[in-house]
């Protein structure tokens, strides 16, 4: 038997137009057609990367009402709501690339207000359909001030020609449950897509690489000083020395925690590694926390993956059809 076909992967480090959706779809499209073109079958972004992440609200006093109002409005009205338009367009991309695509956006919600913001994680396949769309289960600090929390009904990997991929937001990816509960849905390749950076960061994506005897890919923006328009005041908070608001460090980590690919600091680029199919399976022979190395007897994880109460509309909740369909593609993992 001839062992399968290596694959190329991707990781994105960039920048978006600040709050422009339509300008940061523009460039996530040409992103993934460059990949494409490099032969990537699975292209991964960061978090939050349309249109942006909230930096601001770890900057801003919690009670600093009028700036706070006005950026959360222009977030709302430059964010996605799944499917629109913009969704359309990177599924397009997605087909023309011939690439599974996983991309981080700020999700406005459709169930039901409609003001209600999401971090999530948004899953294409080679065909432009979405498969899954994984809002973050807890936002963390600061991000409480502008997100809503997830709950457990994207939470798993998802099937694909080349390998069961999953996606974790950030700080998510220190959730040891959450983690365990991608293993136990056997993940093979997982992006943990960021704003996170250097360390103890990318000692965290060799540990969950090795942990988990996963590929890992760490996705996170590289924003510069430059890259946020002088007319928002938030900026002046930063330090005036500080060229670089986030450097990147984005990464891609082998089964044994060892780099394929950077970490890339302070610049746009795309980090891209070949994988040998035989690596997501041949090291678990001495780890596998899922399998041989679990002790159900002893301890045991339950994952509740039914939608939140909050999220539930008839027509738009777990009846509604996107929803649905993306529930039952869920299920069948």
């Amino acid at each position: 038997m001839n062992p399968a076909a290596s694959f190329r992967i991707a990781a994105v480090q960039a920048a978006p137009v600040f709050l422009d959706r339509e300008a940061t779809v523009d460039k996530a499209c040409e992103r993934i057609a460059e990949a494409g073109r490099e032969g990537a079958r699975l292209i991964a972004f960061p978090e939050a990367f349309v249109p942006a992440y909230p930096d601001w609200t770890w900057l801003l006093p919690p009670g600093d009402r009028k700036e706070r109002d006005a950026l959360y409005a222009e977030l709302l009205a430059n964010s996605v709501s799944v499917p629109d338009a913009s969704t359309e367009r990177l599924g397009r991309a997605a087909r023309d690339a011939g690439a599974w695509v996983v991309i981080g956006i700020n999700e406005r919600n459709r169930e039901r207000g409609g003001a209600t913001l999401y971090n999530s994680l948004l899953f294409f396949d080679d065909q432009g359909a979405i498969v899954r769309c994984h809002r973050k289960l807890v936002p963390t600090g600061g991000e409480r001030l502008v997100h809503g929390a997830g709950d457990g009904s994207t939470l798993g990997a998802h099937a694909t020609p080349f390998g069961r991929v999953s996606g974790l937001v950030c700080w998510e990816n220190y959730m040891p449950l959450a983690r365990q509960a991608l293993y136990q849905d056997g993940t093979q390749i997982h992006v943990a897509a960021t704003w996170d950076r250097g360390e103890p960061w990318t000692s965290t994506l060799r540990h969950v690489a090795k942990e988990g005897r996963v590929v890992v890919i760490g996705c996170c923006q590289a924003v510069h000083r430059d890259d946020i328009p002088d007319r928002y005041a938030f900026k002046q908070r930063y330090p005036a020395d500080r060229a670089w608001i986030n450097p990147g460090d984005s990464a891609i980590v082998d089964p044994d925690g060892k780099f394929l690919a950077g970490p890339l600091h302070e610049q746009e680029g795309i980090l891209y590694a070949e994988i040998d199919p035989a690596r997501l399976t041949g090291p678990r022979w001495t780890l596998d926390v899922s399998g041989h190395y679990a002790r159900p007897d002893v301890v045991e994880l339950v994952v509740h993956r039914g939608a939140g109460a909050a999220h539930v509309e008839p027509g738009r909740g777990p009846t509604g059809p996107l929803d649905r369909r993306l529930r039952n593609v869920n299920d069948c993992q």
